[in-house]
């Protein structure tokens, strides 16, 4: 006799009763956008919904976050000077220091996470420190990777995330860190990170475009499956205490892949080209939005994902408490 699998979704409390894969408001990271300057409240044309703030702005923002539960924020930061070796990035009162200490002592009960990288602080774009040739110097961006961490950290970082994706970081981040009294501070690592052309919203959000090539040298070839878990296994060994993937959508079978080699809290970033697509979709009529998102949603934590940053988080908070009603 055949199986009757249909038992088991014939109504929304039976399908409810049985699932397996879960999702809450806790699980999810909202980015934020931090301008230098004032009264900056800012659209990003290909990220519609998402702003740019200025801190004066930000309590607009923040109000509303709190309110649906959202309980993580991700910084990026845009500043007003750019130089070819990122001082605003590890200037102890740079636009993201600013901003933690404003968050911290007005809603202290957020995690804020710090995105450290140099690409938003260059006059270049690229995310490290330049040679001659206009290639990316390793070791010389270990040194301003650090500080910056750390300027971060006393400035009151809950988690150091690194995006660069230069060998070593983690290793560097972590003594630096440690050696200046923050070994209670987790690293949250960009360890699987690939060149990928989904990114192109996030680069005006962030002012962060390299001015020339691309960062094929330093960032993932999404051809080569081979060098994924010694990306991985490299930053837990170096002192990573979660491991991010990015994009997720088109990267699940490795969020997969990395959850049944290591036991470690895996990341899933559901980057800004992800984001706009649906939106654009969405507001010609083309797709459900709500549907798509939370399909695409679950499908990360189905991968193995325990946390999921997301421009849609406070959709999804609000979705989510509807479903509870």
């Amino acid at each position: 006799m055949f199986k009757r699998h249909r038992r088991l979704r014939i109504n929304k409390n039976m399908r409810n009763l049985v699932k397996d894969v879960y999702l809450d408001i806790d699980d999810l990271v909202y980015p934020l956008f931090i301008e230098e300057g004032a009264d900056i409240k800012s659209e990003i044309p290909s990220m519609p919904g998402i702003y740019r703030y200025s801190i004066d702005r930000l309590k607009e923002e923040l109000d509303e976050v709190q309110a649906l539960g959202i309980k993580a924020l991700l910084l990026f930061g845009i500043p007003k000077h750019k130089d070819d070796r990122a001082g605003e990035a590890y200037n102890d009162h740079g636009i993201v220091q600013e901003a933690l200490r404003y968050i911290k002592k007005d809603y202290p009960d957020f995690l804020v996470i710090t995105d450290v990288c140099n690409c938003e602080y260059t006059d270049h774009g690229h995310c490290g420190i330049l040679d001659e040739n206009g290639y990316v110097l390793n070791d010389v961006t270990l040194e301003l990777l650090a500080k910056t961490a750390v300027s971060h950290a006393k400035a009151g970082a809950d988690i150091i995330a690194p995006s660069d994706m230069m060998d070593g970081r983690i290793e560097k981040i972590r003594e630096e860190l440690d050696k200046n009294g923050f070994e209670n501070t987790p690293v949250m690592s960009y360890a699987v990170k690939f060149s990928s052309a989904f990114y192109g919203p996030f680069r005006d959000a962030a002012d962060s475009a390299p001015k020339f090539g691309d960062r094929k040298s330093y960032q993932m070839d999404y051809r080569a499956e081979f060098d994924v878990l010694s990306e991985a296994f490299e930053d837990i060994k170096q002192g990573a205490d979660m491991i991010i993937v990015k994009p997720a959508l088109a990267y699940l079978d490795l969020i997969a892949k990395i959850k049944q080699e290591y036991n470690i809290p895996i990341v899933a970033y559901s980057v800004s080209g992800e984001y706009s697509m649906v939106k654009a979709a969405a507001q010609n009529g083309w797709i459900d939005e709500k549907a798509v998102v939370m399909e695409k949603i679950y499908a990360m934590k189905r991968a193995g994902a325990s946390i999921i940053i997301t421009y849609y988080a406070k959709n999804i908070a609000e979705w989510l408490r509807e479903e509870r009603k």
